[in-house]
């Protein structure tokens, strides 16, 4: 491997990766994505489809998940920082409910591999920040699931700073919490 350097996380197969970063005066080389390494790391997925957002500081977006066409997501930063949020909704998970975030930014350059059935959300720390990230399965707009990231049930504590306006769409700001989800019985 040598490529990667790939750290678990508390809550089963979330991993947070760090590519070698080769700089000099005239910049930086890293690989983002190499299937071999991923593979080795126990990463064995084909992914279908790339996304890319931009945002601007207090952009929050999420809890977000895909009902009947759930997705694994390798997502990073490209331009800017961002505190990613994820909440395991996996049936029969001993971490369900459960939440893990992590700082992704330009300058750390970290990954975060995300298995299906996590609901997924970021919140932008930076002036601006680009976000991208691949999926093992493609968008289906009518299969969209969501959480709301303030459920009290979950407790996710989010790193906004005093005086920070969060600027959400208006589905975001409309999710019910993890025991509606429940109560749907989406899986």
């Amino acid at each position: 491997m040598g490529k990667i350097t790939v750290e678990t996380c508390a809550i089963e197969g979330l991993k947070v990766i760090t590519p070698a970063v080769f700089g000099d005066d005239r910049g930086y080389f890293m690989e983002t994505y190499n299937y071999n390494d991923f593979k080795e790391a126990g990463i064995d997925q084909i992914f279908v489809q790339d996304n890319q957002s931009a945002s601007r500081k207090g952009v929050l977006r999420g809890l977000h998940f895909q009902i009947n066409y759930p997705q694994d997501k390798l997502v990073r930063v490209v331009s800017g920082e961002v505190f990613d949020v994820v909440v395991d909704l996996r049936k029969g998970s001993a971490t369900y409910g459960k939440w893990h975030g992590v700082i992704l930014s330009a300058e750390n350059k970290k990954q975060f591999f995300i298995p299906k059935n996590f609901a997924h959300g970021f919140l932008v720390l930076s002036d601006y920040a680009e976000f991208a990230y691949k999926c093992t399965d493609f968008y289906h707009p009518n299969d969209e699931g969501g959480i709301r990231f303030d459920d009290p049930d979950i407790g996710i504590e989010w790193p906004i700073p005093e005086g920070m306006e969060l600027i959400m769409s208006e589905k975001d700001k409309n999710w019910g919490g993890l025991r509606a989800y429940k109560q749907k019985s989406y899986r």
